[in-house]
């Protein structure tokens, strides 16, 4: 599987898509000043105590107060709360956690008031974006991530990736890490760390440590509401999270964003330096890629499949449904079930892609095309499971039920991808109405009456659409002719075939729009 990063930068973003084997499968966008990105720490304030949701709304500077759940506060919450404390009093000066006595664990079946106050400062972690009108969600059991490992403060444990299934790989990486560990920090073990050495694994360690040093550094300064620390960019935590070898191509557009990626990827994996290039071609660089077409023919209400049949995507409140049509497909005419097969297996690889692309979280409901065949509602599920193991995002898919409707519950950290597919007409603007034709000479003849007369333009050209051209030159006395005997001047007219019936645009000399 051959996988391409295309990066558009823009002055209101950056606009990351991901494709393998051409095909778009994520499409992520960095806007200017996001400020409640994922793993941002923040000083928050405690604002509200809600014991009936055993949880507090908590200030972190947004317009809406974040949710904070007592499921979040994590194990080694009152740890953190000393520490906020001491540090703010200026009577903490170890950067790192050697000399830090821990608390207990919290009950996992507290409440919440017996944990935090009313204006109680408290480092939390952003877990979600904001959302529609929600406020982020937050989580104080902090963690910093880096390419190979996660550093866990508070805790002593480490953890490994289930996708390391080696027993002889797990022991050796647990061996390296407990080597190099700092004291009172935990470590997760991530599953590309699976065949790296000491060296890496001590340099992606070091990296993170000095970043906990940062957050001890500006704990003591920080403001309540604002921000400690900041994950990276959107560019670089994806390429963190998914950069493997079967990466070929990273495309950018921005000299500034290819330096920082460059100087990133020289970090963490140099062997792949190769494979960034900076785009400097004149068209943009996603219609360039054929991104541009995929966006548009990959979003909106209906999605087109490659046999004839098609999705019908509706977005709710509570849900995301979606139906499977078999539309014109009529592959095997004299096997009805074998038939529903194929389009529903077409179907469940293109929904798993669609997950990916418009980042759709919560509850989704697929009422694909019923099958009679228990092996085949089997052989189904199945598929989607090995479709949907891709995804990065958690999910859980339940089998069939016996309505044939397959729910799917995806994790939502993020806003969903939405974008908008349809244009407005640009004869009426949106309205449905366009200026009467019945004008659309005079108006013609008023602009070249201004152009000539009071402008003083010497040779300009009418573009119209062909209909209009025809009739402008028709007959022996025609229209140009009569403009030629008015003004003096001849005027080229050139029928365009993509202007709209009443649309028309003036050239000067030099082939350049005549502004009206």
């Amino acid at each position: 599987m051959v996988k391409e990063l295309i990066i558009d930068s823009t002055p209101n973003g950056v606009t990351i898509a991901l494709l393998q084997d051409k095909q778009l499968v994520e499409l992520n966008t960095e806007h200017i000043n996001n400020n409640y990105a994922v793993g941002d720490i923040y000083l928050g304030k405690i604002k509200k105590i809600m014991p009936g949701l055993n949880a507090a709304f908590v200030d972190v500077g947004y317009e809406k107060d974040a949710f904070l759940h007592y499921l979040d506060l994590g194990p080694q919450v009152q740890s953190l709360i000393k520490l906020t404390r001491i540090v703010k009093n200026g009577s903490y000066k170890d950067k790192l956690l050697n000399n830090f006595k821990l608390e207990e664990d919290i009950n996992k079946a507290g409440k919440i008031s017996e944990v935090l106050s009313r204006n109680m400062l408290l480092p939390v972690q952003i877990a979600k974006e904001p959302i529609s009108t929600k406020g982020p969600r937050l989580s104080s059991d902090l963690s910093i991530a880096g390419r190979f490992v996660v550093l866990v403060p508070f805790s002593e444990a480490i953890s490994i990736s289930k996708k390391i299934r080696s027993n002889t790989e797990r022991t050796r990486l647990k061996k390296i890490v407990e080597s190099i560990k700092p004291k009172n920090f935990g470590v997760i073990i991530r599953t590309v760390s699976e065949g790296m050495g000491v060296a890496e694994l001590q340099k992606d360690l070091l990296d993170l440590i000095a970043k906990w040093e940062t957050f001890s550094r500006k704990l003591a300064v920080t403001e309540p509401s604002k921000k400690i620390l900041g994950e990276m960019g959107r560019t670089s935590t994806i390429l963190r999270d998914i950069l493997n070898p079967d990466f070929s191509n990273i495309y950018v557009n921005d000299p500034a964003i290819y330096a920082e990626i460059k100087s990133y990827i020289h970090e963490i994996s140099p062997e792949h330096e190769s494979i960034i290039k900076q785009y400097k071609g004149k068209e943009p660089i996603f219609e360039h890629y054929g991104v541009e077409k995929q966006i548009k023919a990959s979003f909106g209400k209906t999605v087109n499949l490659a046999g004839g049949a098609y999705l019908v995507i509706e977005h709710t409140e509570a849900l995301h449904v979606i139906d499977v049509n078999s539309g014109n497909r009529t592959a095997n005419p004299e096997n009805q079930e074998e038939n529903a097969l194929q389009v529903n297996k077409e179907a469940a690889r293109e929904i798993a892609r669609q997950l990916r692309l418009r980042d759709m979280g919560g509850i989704v409901v697929i009422d694909f095309i019923d099958m009679h065949k228990p092996q085949n509602r089997k052989e189904l599920f199945d598929y989607l499971k090995g479709q949907m193991q891709l995804d990065r995002a958690k999910h859980t898919i339940l089998p069939p039920s016996k309505f044939g409707l397959v729910q799917i519950t995806r994790q939502r950290v993020r806003p969903e991808m939405n974008i908008v597919t349809t244009e407005a007409c640009p004869a009426c603007g949106g309205t449905g109405q366009i200026k009467a034709s019945i004008v659309l000479m005079d108006d013609i003849e008023n602009n070249i009456n201004y152009i000539l007369c009071e402008q003083n333009e010497k040779h300009i050209t009418l573009n119209v659409h062909p209909y209009i051209e025809a009739y402008i030159k028709k007959g022996l006395f025609s229209r140009q002719w009569h403009w030629f005997f008015k003004y003096g001047k001849w005027i080229k007219v050139k029928g365009i075939s993509s202007f709209y019936l009443t649309e028309f645009h003036f050239l000067n000399a030099k082939e350049e729009e005549i502004k009206l």
